[in-house]
């Protein structure tokens, strides 16, 4: 029976020493083949990033030697810092920012660039050529910004000490930023993102497209969607060689396609199936087929997920206990992706296509914490400045061996995420939930140019 006593007094399981206990960060999922990759940030390892692989098996290895950090510095903020292909992972080492190929778990990394002040991100692997195809930032300049362009180098020779560096040459140039360099399934066509100051990608981007010539270079160059004004997202090829992209045109991230030259909507609707391009390789859409798409969008702060017919354009959206999902991959069998819950931790996910089951294959980490000390967030709208409206998630106190005396009510802490652009997540949170069990209720405020709202709440901030 629950003790009555005041908001704010009550006894908690939840501890600032759980609070601090050993948990990893999870991320930057791959597929290749049959196997399933991902990166673990450890802070018992000082803060390592390691490729781990999870084989069909169920068997679990760890790809990255000890003396390797698979991170890079690329925009600052990095990501996409490795590809897979064929068993071969290629990955940007954190200390020297050099790329590495490493063939399995067993054999050691050899390195592809040399020792400069390069940086790379964003790769992928060009099999007809046996090149890699990335973004690369140059810091050689000392005194000056950076200049960013797409480049690529062959595979055929690693660097060792008898053979010399491969070259690295330009495919694109001429914009302050690029990302996301994505080749069609036939190899004979990329596509990239590009920014210029002072748009940040969330503001303004172009979608270019090019021929890849039969040396490799690139020929007929062209924007084909994106301006000052538009921000597109997630470039990405269906197998049928269909290009599909993000843009908020219309005042909401929600999903295209381009072909024979036109433009096409596929499920318009007030929610958003894009995210602000913070990091690299960021995925909210994923392909099992030519004809299916596995996607991810946020309505009222919400995360959902859905399956869209790519023929009927019709959208089914599919039951989860998420409020989070995010850096979805794909293949015929299943969808994996990143997602959290009110009431666990964020976890690798697994979403089998023909059972429709979930599967969880790495959390965050295992604490197991009784639903009964754990506030559930309640979306809520309140009024702000000039007659417009704001979005919160409020967690009433929640304590399963504690009540308060009849009329009283609860202290209210008001909280407020870091950065512009980013957003209060409905998962669970332990210095949320810290409070919340101890009978003090909290506000986590989406303030006006948080994102998940629509373009015009996300430029409040401007």
């Amino acid at each position: 029976m629950a003790t009555t006593s005041l908001f704010g007094s009550w006894k908690s399981p939840i501890t600032a020493d759980l609070i601090v206990s050993e948990s990893i960060g999870l991320g930057s999922i791959a597929l290749d083949g049959a196997d399933v990759y991902w990166v673990e940030m450890r802070p018992a390892e000082k803060g390592r990033y390691v490729i781990v692989r999870r084989a069909p098996d169920g068997q679990y290895t760890d790809v990255t030697p000890p003396e390797f950090n698979v991170r890079t510095r690329v925009h600052e903020y990095g990501g996409g810092a490795y590809a897979v292909s064929d068993g071969t992972v290629y990955f940007s080492n954190f200390a020297d920012q050099r790329l590495y190929g490493q063939r399995s778990p067993a054999s050691p990394p050899v390195p592809f660039t040399q020792k400069t002040a390069l940086r790379f991100a964003d790769a992928v692997v060009d099999c007809q050529r046996n090149r890699l195809i990335c973004v690369c930032e140059d810091h050689r300049t000392a005194g000056s910004e950076p200049i960013n362009s797409l480049v690529t180098f062959s595979l055929d020779q690693p660097i060792s000490s008898v053979t010399p560096p491969g070259k690295i040459l330009p495919l694109a140039t001429g914009h302050d930023f690029f990302s996301s360099p994505r080749l069609c399934p036939d190899g004979r066509q990329l596509v990239w993102l590009a920014w210029n100051h002072p748009n940040m990608p969330w503001d303004g981007t172009e979608l270019w497209l090019a021929e890849v010539n039969a040396d490799g270079t690139l020929g007929n160059l062209r924007v084909i969607a994106g301006g000052l004004k538009e921000s597109i997202f997630q470039p990405q090829w269906s197998p049928d060689g269909t290009l599909y992209f993000v843009s908020d045109r219309t005042g909401w991230w929600n999903l295209y396609r381009w072909r024979d030259g036109q433009t096409e909507a596929l499920c318009p609707m007030e929610a958003e199936f894009g995210l602000p391009h913070w990091v690299f390789g960021m995925s909210t859409y994923a392909f099992a087929s030519a004809e299916q798409i596995v996607c991810a969008y946020l309505k009222d702060g919400f995360a959902h997920l859905a399956l869209l017919d790519t023929r009927s354009k019709q959208l089914e959206p599919i039951a989860t206990p998420y409020s989070r999902i995010d850096g979805i991959r794909a293949n015929a069998q299943h969808a994996v992706f990143l997602a959290g819950s009110p009431t666990e931790s964020t976890a690798i996910v697994s979403f089998d296509l023909a059972t429709r089951q979930f599967t969880t294959l790495q959390q965050a980490n295992k604490l197991a914490i009784d639903p009964g000390y754990l506030s559930a967030p309640q979306a809520i709208e309140f009024p702000t400045t000039n007659s417009l409206t704001a979005h919160a998630f409020f967690y009433p106190p929640q304590n399963k061996d504690c009540a308060a005396p009849t009329g009283e009510r609860p202290p209210l802490l008001v909280m407020s995420h870091g950065g512009p652009t980013a957003l209060a997540a409905p998962t669970l949170d332990l210095e949320t939930q810290f409070w919340t069990s101890r009978g003090i209720a909290v506000l986590d405020v989406n303030y006006g140019g948080s994102t998940g709202f629509g373009r015009a709440y996300r430029e409040r901030l401007n």
